[in-house]
């Protein structure tokens, strides 16, 4: 039985982050949060503050040297947690990260809302008062942009110049097509509630992004900064808000110095891997070659939506088919497949995971870009499929949401860091189980690896070094077989969501390192299956905690 004191911290930490971001709680099949929106403004932050607060004085009357088993993952976990989530909100770096990618308030809210579950009568209508108040979120956010300006706090042009486009975009789409009004209710008449949602955002959505469009041309778009400047290193306190990134997305103490070399270390590695699948696919070696083929043969493109849609299916399929070579067997919730919607396809990344709700509404679901087909490569969505759905993010997630006995914030928690390294660990695990098809697609997978590397990159060289956003697109291109406009949508991304992108590689060399690892101290007693039970089935956990987890694995195996 676990600690009463810190089951009880535990919850009431859960309660808080639901009250923060009850879209979050809607996303959980949880009840009692669909009609509510967060509050973006610096009084909101205050009220998260105070709820770290009181999480962190009721940690230190906790005895942690008392703790055993899942009550000192738990302690640890919120130790860091509650740390790394006061310094990111005190850092405040939303404030100057407009723009259109997936991070993006517009991106987030037209895609995200859509997607809630409306399976009862009391969620139906709870989706009209939220969307009712989403006129009132985006002016909030719009208040906050301001207020950062008047503080020196500049958006980048580009961002500014990419959400009037999107804005434009939505503002163009008759009303009856807004995705906003586009979900199907339960336990109303149909008809009239999508006349209701339409009223609603006409009345009250399209008004506020239209004052968000004059705002955007008129106040920010003189004063942003340029692609010259397009790192926090450029904005009061950036400097000290990306350390604190960095520490959160990453769960370490690397510097920012540390990290670009192991980036810089592993694109050079990769550029040896390239030139050998390459001699054997595309007939030379030549690492600049295999990049410009990759990217310009226009006959390793897709034609059609559908075709993107069957290999990412199929990849799926093979994947579930082979678990058993690798993993137990885990009784878990479906993964499906989804187009990511039109409204916010053209900004967005190749793909996302989003995660089952616990009440069985929903699926886990891999939602697919498919916007402009000519542009996607084929060789690339293969290792994508692996890394957002099986193996990767929904065995991960869907197995989490059966743990038993752990605390809820942990069934439901996502760390960075754990996550997107288990993704990326995923894409080379299904390369030694043999699930891709050809070496074409295997090329993609070295891409890939090399993408993330790049990250480690680009992403300290812009917001640390100060590189310009033509510098970090440049590096990308001459190290990844990514198109042009993944490339450009990536460093995009990079610059509104800084720190973020550190956590894929960081994260997937940990998980190899701890393999490696125990397989040289366990000898004939190691077992990939149960490695890979001890990394899952502790949810998601900071990488210290992970590496206490196999260090107990290995002790006890002695």
């Amino acid at each position: 039985m676990g600690d009463p004191q810190l089951a009880a911290l535990a919850q009431q930490y859960f309660d808080f982050h639901l009250a923060d971001n009850p879209t979050s709680a809607s996303f959980y099949g949880i009840p009692g949060y669909d009609d509510k929106l967060p509050d973006p403004s610096r009084e909101g932050d205050q009220t998260r503050l105070a709820h770290h607060a009181v999480v962190r004085a009721g940690l230190k009357s906790i005895d942690a040297g008392s703790l055993g088993g899942q009550d000192r993952i738990t302690y640890s976990m919120l130790a860091r947690l509650v740390a790394d989530q006061t310094a990111s909100i005190n850092a405040a770096l939303g404030e100057v990260a407009l723009s259109n990618t997936i991070t993006g308030p517009v991106s987030t809210m037209l895609s995200s809302l859509p997607r809630m579950s409306l399976d009862s009568e009391q969620r139906s209508r709870d989706y009209l008062v939220r969307l009712g108040s989403l006129g009132d979120y985006f002016d909030a956010v719009l208040d906050r942009y301001r207020q950062a300006a008047a503080e020196g706090r500049h958006q980048t042009r580009q961002g500014v110049l990419a959400v009037i486009e999107q804005i434009d975009d939505y503002l163009d789409t008759a009303v009856e097509r807004d995705p906003l009004v586009g979900p199907s209710p339960t336990g109303v008449e149909a008809e009239g509630w999508k006349a209701e949602a339409a009223e609603l955002v006409a009345a009250r959505v399209r008004p506020s992004l239209r004052r968000w469009r004059e705002a955007l041309e008129s106040e920010f778009l003189p004063v942003a900064r340029t692609d010259e400047q397009v790192g926090v290193c450029h904005v009061p306190g950036g400097l000290e808000g990306y350390a604190a990134a960095s520490r959160q997305f990453t769960t370490t103490d690397l510097s920012p110095e540390a990290v670009h070399q192991i980036g810089l270390d592993e694109v050079a590695r990769l550029r040896d891997e390239f030139a050998e699948i390459g001699a054997r696919v595309l007939g030379t070696a030549d690492v600049a070659e295999v990049v410009d083929r990759l990217r310009n043969d226009l006959s390793l493109r897709y034609e059609s939506e559908d075709q993107i849609l069957s290999d990412v299916t199929l990849a799926l399929r093979r994947a579930e088919d082979a678990l058993s070579s690798a993993f137990l067997d885990y009784d878990i919730a479906p993964c499906s497949v989804e187009v990511i919607p039109p409204a916010a396809a053209k900004g967005s990344t190749l793909a996302y995971y989003t995660v089952p709700a616990s009440d069985g509404s929903r699926p886990g679901t891999h939602w697919v870009n498919t916007y402009e087909p000519a542009s996607r490569a084929r060789f690339e969505y293969e290792a994508l499929a692996f890394h957002e759905s099986v193996p990767g993010h929904h065995l991960q997630f869907a197995l989490g949401q059966t743990l038993d006995g752990l605390p809820q914030f942990r069934r439901f928690a996502y760390v960075t860091a754990f996550g997107e390294g288990w993704g990326l660990y995923t894409e080379r695990l299904c390369d030694e189980i043999g699930l891709y098809s050809g070496d074409l697609q295997r090329l993609g997978m070295v891409s890939f690896d090399a993408w993330r590397a790049c990250r480690l990159v680009v992403d300290t060289g812009m917001h640390v070094f100060g590189w310009s956003r033509e510098r970090a697109i440049g590096y990308m291109r001459d190290n990844t077989a990514l198109s042009e406009v993944n490339i450009a949508n990536e460093v995009d991304r990079y610059i509104a969501w800084p720190g973020q992108a550190l956590a894929y590689m960081i994260g997937r060399r940990h998980i190899g390192a701890l393999r490696e690892r125990a397989r040289s101290e366990m000898g004939e007693a190691f077992d990939l299956r149960h490695f890979h039970d001890r990394i899952l089935s502790s949810g998601s956990i900071p990488l210290a905690t992970m590496t206490e987890v196999v260090e107990d694995w290995i002790a006890g195996a002695k």
